[in-house]
């Protein structure tokens, strides 16, 4: 069975686990991704030199003659030659003493032979100390034989970029174990995602990250490629990091993820930009990244002549809209002023940026002047709060484009009708909290990106509280302050209050009419929940029905319009449905990733938008994260068909029962669910009388006297309590044994019935043929898509019922019906008062 995504990150998951305890991820990390590699490496070079021995026994040679010629370097073009002491089988058999250093030479074998891997593994010291100590030959011989485990060539996959896929999520757990250090090599996929579609760079661009960290930005950049019809591999890849060990990451990452032409350097990108061919900077035409904020610009320092230490290279050329400071942490328009100089005539920039660079003054408030007075700045995003690992500091995207040359004439390179203009999004209320970091929804990014998009070609609409256009002329009005907020102020209106509802009660009919297009969406008629306030004109009073306020939401829930609408929303769902589910099982014929995904999309706001019942953004929200959740059954079903995808899900499940280490419990798989109704109902119904007889035990047992009590003395039964007489006790002591048996017997026929699951499982799966696999598949994502419909229908639900439930906490209890309560307890406590003789 191939190996599957989720098999592969519990492997390198519980390999990371070996080395926790002394040692925190982000110290261990770099040797996790070099055994990777290494081992990788080497069952790649292995299958090749398999290939070339049996080729050479085919023609008549020795399998020894065969293998002395499969030692030759030229076989190995395609691939990495490593030498015998590099090789996995040597490791294994050999590294039992003095491991760390057998791992480097390892390491340095490989690298020495591969002019393309130079220094990338070199920061890789198995030897290093942590602490007081190296970490031990046991851990270390524990690590190789982990690997061990799974051999890692390509047909061993389930999808092909399985390996790359997984190389992430490792990146994604580093950083989420190592706090805010984390956010040293690592940019949240969802801001990534984002920043790339915003640039939308083309197969035919040369795309550059300046401060690239792991790669992400580039790996992202080739995946939308990918998505969208073109060879990601071809994309031309630059980047450039300061942190050597990052940098070996980053080179490693696009190694796996088969990006073979990158050019990535390892250097001070302020104070030694590496991308130079013929004495020129190489020009880019997608450039995107997040530099580290608050970065110092140099030092201070001078050498004997007086003359500062950091020099950087081409300072005029690069820095030509100023400087900050030598030694002040406000290097962020530095970075910017740098890729603004290798940016490609019509070229494009996304960078992160902090806030500060927006309103600073001094010479960065110089450096803003001169970018806007150029036309360069497109647009400003700001992003919501506590996005990035390691700051809690507001964060916002700055879109530009360079200028174009017309002979000795630079132009502006925007749309023609945002020249002389600023697009300003204030998106810091578009997110969904997490434990540790906030997220970007799909639907956030669909709603920043929409607007954007259609801001780019012209055709942009301010969105009040949310997008705004600004001319230069008002930002030099401004001091060339770009404050989101001045621009794009989203603090939302003040709660309204009616003072006459709040004295007299009933619901102000302007409030609701306010919030009439929520209810006309959701099919509500504010009728149907309120009726006209006798003898107050403007005003309404909630409905008999409606006593309490818990009535308000089963009103809603249940009431008919409402029930229309959503169930409208799910009959265009369901028709969408069933004109495209085959276009999803034809991707194992046609192959066709890209037009699938543009066929989904598009098709999917195309025939929910009518219902009106959520926007547009919601809408493509939903089917693009339905899309980036099932990315990688959809790669595989183009590698494997229907039956593959089945069967890596009951690899996910089999191997995480027997690994006893996955987060998630396999019987909660959707495979099973869908597959083993029979079987989990019987072992659930096997479990609740498990539980009735814990329930039954533990009860009988708080019966009976506990240790050192008295039995039944007379002073405790003259008071009253239940004693148990003898017979009684024995009765009952006898009851509790007799279900103790049975519960012992029950906890083994659980246990065998757990046991049974791999089992029956595999029944289940070799038992379907090609139709019936690719049935089950299209049920299991029509449950999956089913689920985000529900959970869009119902967010939007809860809306109208917080704003309806919020009426009745404002004005259901009113003024004069507190005064009148108050007025009643003050009368009686008088009365108490004076009957004790006070008044």
């Amino acid at each position: 069975m191939p190996l599957t995504l989720p098999q592969l990150e519990r492997h390198l998951f519980s390999a990371a686990d070996i080395l926790r305890g002394k040692m925190d991820a982000s110290e261990f990390k770099e040797y996790i991704f070099g055994m990777l590699f290494l081992k990788r490496c080497s069952d790649v070079f292995d299958q090749r030199r398999e290939q070339v021995i049996k080729e050479q026994t085919d023609k008549g040679k020795t399998k020894a003659e065969a293998a002395q010629i499969a030692e030759n370097r030229n076989w190995y073009k395609t691939s990495f030659y490593l030498p015998k002491t590099s090789r996995w089988r040597y490791l294994l058999n050999e590294a039992h003493k003095d491991v760390g250093t057998r791992l480097n030479e390892a390491l340095g074998g490989l690298e020495q032979d591969n002019t393309s891997l130079q220094d990338v593994l070199l920061h890789i010291d198995f030897n290093r100390k942590v602490g007081q100590s190296k970490i031990s030959d046991a851990k270390l011989r524990g690590l190789i034989q982990h690997f061990n485990k799974h051999r890692l060539r390509d047909r061993d996959f389930e999808f092909p970029d399985l390996l790359g896929a997984a190389y992430e999520y490792l990146i994604g757990e580093f950083a989420d174990s190592a706090g805010k250090k984390g956010g040293e090599f690592y940019t949240p996929r969802s801001v990534v995602r984002m920043m790339v579609r915003l640039l939308d760079p083309q197969q035919n661009h040369r795309v550059y990250d300046p401060c690239c960290g792991s790669g992400g930005m580039l790996i992202a950049s080739k995946e939308w490629v990918d998505e969208h019809g073109g060879e990601g591999f071809r994309l031309d890849c630059y980047g450039q990091e300061n942190a050597g060990t990052v940098w070996s990451i980053a080179r490693m990452n696009m190694l796996l993820h088969g990006i073979t032409s990158s050019s990535l350097e390892n250097e001070d990108t302020l104070e030694h930009p590496r991308h130079v061919k013929d004495g020129d900077l190489i020009r880019f035409d997608r450039i995107l990244t997040n530099p580290p904020f608050s970065y110092n610009f140099g030092s201070k320092d001078t050498d004997d002549s007086g003359q500062p230490v950091f020099q950087p290279e081409r300072r005029s050329e690069r820095f030509k809209y100023g400087e900050v400071p030598l030694g002040s942490k406000k290097a962020d328009l530095m970075f910017l002023q740098h890729m603004l100089a290798v940016c490609a005539d019509g070229g494009m920039v996304a960078t992160v940026m902090p806030h500060g660079v927006l309103f600073r003054g001094g010479e960065e408030k110089h450096i803003r002047k001169g970018i806007i007075e150029d036309d360069l700045l497109e647009a400003v995003i700001g992003l919501p709060p506590n996005l990035f690992y390691g700051t809690g500091i507001p964060a916002c995207i700055l879109i530009l484009r360079q200028r174009h040359s017309i002979g000795a004439q630079q132009v502006a390179s925007k749309h023609p009708k945002n020249q002389g203009k600023v697009l300003f999004i204030n998106a810091d209320r578009e997110y969904a909290e997490g434990r540790a970091q906030n997220h970007l929804m799909p639907e956030h990014i669909e709603k920043i990106a929409a607007i954007y998009e259609a801001f780019a070609a012209g055709k942009g609409q301010d969105v009040p509280g949310f997008a705004t256009t600004v001319s230069v002329e008002t930002l030099r009005d401004n001091g060339y302050n770009l404050n989101i907020r001045r621009y794009a102020d989203n603090a939302p209106p003040p709660e309204p209050h009616d003072v006459h509802a709040h004295l007299v009660g009933g619901i102000p009919e302007a409030e609701v009419e306010a919030k009439r297009p929520l209810l006309d969406a959701q099919g509500l008629d504010p009728a149907d929940v309120f009726e006209p306030k006798p003898n107050d004109a403007g005003y309404w009073l909630f409905r008999e029905h409606i006593a309490t306020k818990a009535d308000i939401k089963p009103a809603i829930e249940h009431n008919p319009g409402v029930v229309a609408q959503e169930q409208a929303l799910r009959e265009a769902f369901e028709a969408w449905w069933q004109r495209h589910r085959q276009s999803i099982t034809a991707l194992a014929q046609h192959r066709e990733y890209a037009a699938l995904r543009q066929e989904l999309l598009n098709s999917f706001t195309k025939s929910l938008h009518p219902i009106g019942l959520l926007d547009d953004f919601q809408v493509s929200g939903m089917i693009a994260g339905f899309w980036h959740q099932q990315k990688y059954d959809f790669l595989t079903l183009m590698a494997r068909d229907a039956r593959g995808v089945v069967d890596a899900w009951r690899t996910s499940i089999v191997t995480a029962l027997e690994d006893k280490l996955d987060k998630e419990d396999p019987l909660e798989h959707k495979l099973v669910k869908f597959l083993l109704g029979g079987f989990l109902e019987a072992l659930q119904t096997l479990e609740q009388q498990q539980a009735e007889l814990d329930s039954q035990i533990k009860a009988a047992e708080e019966q009976l006297p506990k240790p050192g009590d008295s039995d039944g003395d007379d002073d405790e039964a003259s008071d009253g309590e239940d004693v148990l007489s003898e017979i009684e006790r024995a009765k009952l002591e006898k009851q509790i044994k007799d279900w103790k048996k049975q519960r012992t017997a029950l906890t083994k026929k659980l246990k065998a019935k757990r046991a049974a699951l791999p089992d029956e499982l595999n029944g289940k799966v070799d038992g379907l043929d090609d139709a019936q696999a690719a049935e089950l598949l299209l049920t299991i994502l029509h449950h999956d898509m089913t689920t985000i419909v529900e959970r869009y229908i119902g967010n939007q639900r809860q809306q109208v019922i917080a704003n309806v439930e919020s009426w009745w906490d404002k004005y259901k209890v009113t003024l004069t019906e507190i005064e009148r309560t108050r007025d009643s307890a003050a009368k009686r406590l008088a009365g108490y008062l004076e009957g004790l003789g006070y008044v």
